[in-house]
């Protein structure tokens, strides 16, 4: 600690930083990086599998049991209860009163030979090519050779007259990672993968865990190799800082450590949640953070540097959601060209519409339309542009507040008993008596008879302390601040709101959150004072860069898990509540940032 209040920061970056790796995994995207770099790298957390021997009819029916949602009449009419609520509020015309002015469909024209670059929003994607080279054999004789593919098979190379080599034959890639995985065409022979899903392993009947991890494993082994530039030879070199989501359960990180540690085989490793990262990614030791994902949104309270378990709480929904809303309500006013578009089979249409969302929603008050382009991708035809004016589209954000616009059963969670079984989960080699290393010191060493199994004292939420409600944002952070029980916090907290996440960028959010979560707070509470602090960095980026920060300032300390001995089962996790000097931390996450 003495040398941190003398070092500078840069030369700490410098020192430290160049050799640690963070890892923040979402649902919807992952973002990795060196500790160093002032962003990260961020891709879609999703893999294509090639399938083979499986028909094109076979490949749709396994992506419908993946998928396996709809929504329900009721949840219609709440749907549009929801619509003429926000409606209200926000003075537009409801549901039923636009139907009726608008008896027809609205004008739409077709773009042929549209130039996408002239738009606010470019949303035209190629189909990617599923296609590699199987052989670079080149002859320089006329005849017939023997050469070992890459698969360990044999294959027969051919020269024509005059030296000149066959054309080179091609093969499908065994998998693809990232947004080249969902510009894969339905005609193509692949199955995409998902393995998280609504925070959480996307472990289903149809999707083992084991293949979950073993996606997980490709997935993050591709951007080690071929972003990052690290071989696997060389990652004993490298530590890394895993930001978890709050929504994670202990045996999910427990699994994602064994993949850093025993598969990727990094030496050492260290965990972080999502809402502790992000306070210091921003400089704050004390904040209600507010994290909304694209498939979750996540609240939870940060006092002197140390997360309030009791006040974390779980949304199932994020800015997919608003997406598909925003889908929703273009059907509804006849306001959607494409009647095919389908983001729950078709990747590319849910990028299309976060595209459209990003660009044209917010929350505001009066009529709000927008002329838009969209486009439509069909199997075996060329991309389809078509200019059309948008309607509503400041109603799908403010679903955030009235979450049964989004009817979120469309796409639903994973199955949860595979999560709170604990006992079960746990290998049983947990509990077995491990001999003593020679140079394991008596704290290290826990022994089978009246030991301390490591999870214990692991600084991870258990479950059962988690709520998973589906709560309006601004209800959901009224009761997780009213929820710390300490006037002199909550007073704190209501003033230090930090919104995070790609959706916390939509215009007109913040106005919105700080005057919706004031008039959510008890009348015979004492606090008259709301707001949302501005980040420092980009939204999205935020809990990356906090878990850099914690990853360089606390590389020498009890936290770290090292390969050895998490092989081994002989570790000690540490206390907590690690941030004693947090007050200090929070100068020394300030100088870093604008270092």
């Amino acid at each position: 600690m003495d040398y941190l209040r003398t070092v500078n920061p840069s030369q700490l970056i410098a020192e430290r930083g160049s050799h640690l790796v963070v890892i923040n995994p979402g649902s919807a995207n992952i973002r990795v990086g060196f500790a160093h770099h002032q962003v990260p790298l961020s891709f879609p957390h999703c893999i294509a599998r090639h399938v083979k021997g499986l028909d094109k009819d076979s490949r749709l029916a396994l992506r419908d049991q993946l998928l396996n949602g709809q929504v329900t009449p009721a949840q219609q009419l709440e749907r549009e209860k929801a619509y003429d609520n926000i409606a209200s509020l926000l003075k537009i015309p409801f549901l039923d009163e636009e139907t009726a002015t608008n008896s027809f469909p609205r004008k739409m024209g077709s773009m042929d030979g549209y130039n996408p670059y002239n738009s606010r929003s470019d949303t035209t994607f190629a189909w990617t090519n599923v296609m590699e080279k199987k052989t670079n054999t080149v002859l320089a004789t006329d005849e017939s050779v023997v050469k070992e593919t890459e698969d360990g098979s044999l294959k027969k190379s051919v020269t024509i007259d005059g030296g000149e080599p066959c054309p080179e034959e091609y093969e499908f890639k065994e998998f693809i990672c990232g947004e080249e995985a969902l510009k894969i065409s339905s005609a193509e022979p692949y199955c995409l993968h998902r393995p998280i899903r609504r925070g959480h392993f996307n472990v289903s009947q149809n999707y083992s865990s084991q293949q979950v991890i073993e996606d997980l494993y490709t997935i993050w082994n591709w951007i080690l190799t071929e972003k990052l530039r690290i071989p696997p030879a060389d990652r004993n070199l490298y530590h890394v800082v895993l930001v978890v989501p709050e929504t994670f359960d202990n045996r999910e990180i427990k699994e994602m450590l064994s993949i850093v540690l025993r598969d990727l085989r990094f030496s050492a490793a260290v965990v972080h949640q999502e809402g502790l990262a992000a306070a210091f990614g921003n400089g704050l030791s004390t904040a209600c953070v507010v994290n909304i994902g694209a498939q979750v949104t996540s609240v939870i309270c940060i006092e002197d540097g140390a997360a309030l378990p009791a006040t974390s709480m779980i949304l199932p929904y994020g800015g997919e959601d608003i997406s598909r809303c925003l889908l929703w309500v273009q059907r509804h006013h006849q306001a959607w060209p494409v009647n095919s578009t389908n983001p729950l089979v078709k990747p590319v249409d849910m990028m299309m519409l976060n595209k459209i969302r990003e660009s044209y929603c917010q929350i505001r008050d009066g009529e709000f339309d927008a002329v838009a382009i969209v486009h439509s991708y069909e199997e075996g035809r060329p991309v389809g542009s078509h200019k059309t004016r948008l309607s509503a589209l400041n109603v799908p954000p403010m679903g955030l507040f009235y979450p049964t616009l989004f009817a979120t059963e469309e796409y639903p969670p994973p199955p949860r008993t595979w999560f709170h079984d604990h006992e079960d989960m746990l290998e049983d080699t947990w509990h077995m008596e491990y001999p003593r290393r020679p140079d394991m010191s008596d704290g290290l060493y826990y022994g089978g008879n009246g030991g301390v199994n490591m999870w214990d004292n692991y600084p991870v939420y258990q479950t059962k302390l988690k709520k998973e409600v589906n709560l309006g944002l601004a209800e959901a952070i009224t009761s997780s601040i009213l929820s710390t029980g300490r006037l002199d916090l909550q007073r704190k907290l209501f003033v230090s709101i930090q919104l995070i996440g790609g959706v916390s960028l939509t215009s007109g959010l913040v106005a919105t959150v700080e005057e919706r979560v004031l008039h959510a707070i008890p009348s015979n509470e004492a606090i008259d004072t709301v707001e949302v602090l501005q980040s420092r960095t980009e939204p999205s980026f935020v809990p990356w860069k906090g878990g850099a920060i914690l990853g360089i300032l606390d590389i020498c300390r009890d936290g770290w898990i090292f390969r050895e001995d998490w092989i081994k089962n002989g570790i000690h996790i540490g206390s907590s509540r690690k941030y004693k000097d947090s007050y200090y931390l929070q100068a020394v996450a300030l100088s870093y940032i604008s270092s």
